[in-house]
């Protein structure tokens, strides 16, 4: 399986992801499941895949032969779109692309062809933007309210970002937020290992800013997930232990008692006020 994320701010965007495939437990392997296409004062584009193995190489060979045979044929490539919505659409497009040509066997084995994207980046004259593109080819954009996107084993990394992102968050500190995603997700999901692929890019810089592999032995992830599992000790240490519930010493609570509706006049009253309406 995997984990991938990217997280966009106010001040760039941040991309991960693992490295694990496995096709049981006793058949893993690593592969990169993170594309860049970078041209220096231009743009920076970023793909993140998880799922079928074979369907998302197809979808990246595919969109790196046509930067090549653009010329020739007169179609987009990443190359030459003029916004990353356009970028994303071409993703979109090319997955779709794939999941025709492998028609007979996607109808046959649906569950075995399973793939999402996340596609994130800057072209000169557009804004830093992220998206997330679905295996029928169809995305969706991060916001404010939204953002970051999360694919393959996201359940067990999810709380934290949840809790802790926000837009203005400065770049290191979003680094340091997405790697603690990545350590509670590498301590309940076997299917989720090291190393990972990090990229930090910088919003108008139109070059990448960092791109690292963390491996099992990397002093700042071993050190983050040493402190962020002492500090999750302390704080549980610190909170109010639970006490049993006692009845007893419980306050009593009283429902209001509505008040009575009056009674209906008695038919002898009820010609009573007739007769006084009569009198008058």
């Amino acid at each position: 399986m995997t984990y991938c994320v990217g997280l966009r701010l106010d001040r760039g965007i941040v991309f991960a992801s693992d490295t694990r495939t496995n096709a049981g437990v006793d058949n893993v392997s690593v592969f990169n499941k993170m594309h860049v296409w970078e041209r220096k004062g231009d743009r920076v584009l970023v793909l993140l895949s998880a799922g079928n193995l074979s369907l998302t190489q197809a979808v990246v060979s595919l969109l790196n032969e046509r930067l090549h045979t653009v010329s020739e044929t007169g179609l987009p490539s990443l190359m030459t779109v003029e916004t990353m919505f356009q970028a994303a659409r071409l993703v979109g497009q090319t997955v779709r692309e794939v999941l025709h040509e492998e028609d007979e066997a996607v109808q046959a084995n649906p569950s075995l062809f399973v793939s999402s994207f996340i596609f994130g980046g800057q072209i000169g004259g557009d804004v830093h933007r992220l998206f997330q593109i679905y295996q029928e080819g169809n995305f969706i954009e991060a916001t404010k309210d939204t953002p970051y996107f999360q694919i393959g084993e996201h359940k067990y990394g999810k709380p934290i970002l949840d809790r802790v992102t926000v837009s203005p968050m400065r770049m290191g500190e979003a680094a340091k937020l997405v790697l603690i995603s990545f350590d509670s997700t590498l301590r309940s999901n076997l299917s989720v290992g090291l190393p990972i692929d990090l990229l930090i890019y910088r919003k108008d810089t139109l070059e990448i800013g960092e791109q690292r592999r963390i491996d099992v032995d990397d002093p700042y992830f071993r050190k983050l997930s040493h402190a962020w599992s002492e500090a999750l000790r302390d704080a549980f240490a610190r909170l109010e232990e639970y006490e049993a519930y006692d009845p007893a010493a419980a306050p009593e609570f009283q429902l209001a008692t509505p008040a009575p509706e009056p009674a209906p006049p008695s038919p002898q009253q009820g010609e009573g006020q007739r007769d006084q309406k009569q009198e008058a």
